[in-house]
């Protein structure tokens, strides 16, 4: 349950970081003012409909800050880590092989290289497959 006064002081807290009046809050965020004004006055407590539009339109405010003010505000976001690029390689490739299929790319074959290809597969989606075989 949401303790209506200290949920009061965070929305305070909004108000002046933002350098909002409740009523511009209150359009920011799309809803009545007279809405905004009885929450802060204490008469209504806020809905999940109003948290919602909160955090919706104010990334910075963490959910769980505004419930029950745990967390931050402004929340700090990890800085998100991309994933290392997988190499297909097979079982014997080293870990520094598989660095250097990453750091250089291969150039594309070129007509001269076509006398060099032995065979082309191509997979169908239903399972068959045709061989091109060079003789």
């Amino acid at each position: 349950m949401v303790n209506t006064d200290d949920f009061i002081k965070r929305l305070e807290i909004l108000l002046e970081y933002y350098g909002l009046s409740a009523s511009a809050f209150a359009d920011s965020i799309g809803v009545q003012r007279s809405s905004l004004s009885h929450l802060l006055s204490g008469r209504n407590k806020p809905s999940l409909d109003f948290i919602l539009k909160i955090i919706a339109y104010y990334p910075e405010v963490d959910l769980y800050w505004i419930l029950n003010g745990k967390g931050e505000f402004p929340k700090q976001e990890l800085t998100p880590v991309p994933p290392p690029t997988v190499v297909a390689s097979d079982l014997f490739t080293t870990p520094e092989e598989s660095v250097e299929a990453v750091s250089e790319p291969k150039p594309y074959l070129s007509l001269k290289d076509a006398d060099e290809i032995e065979r082309i597969v191509i997979f169908f989606k239903n399972g068959t497959f045709k061989e091109y075989i060079q003789k």
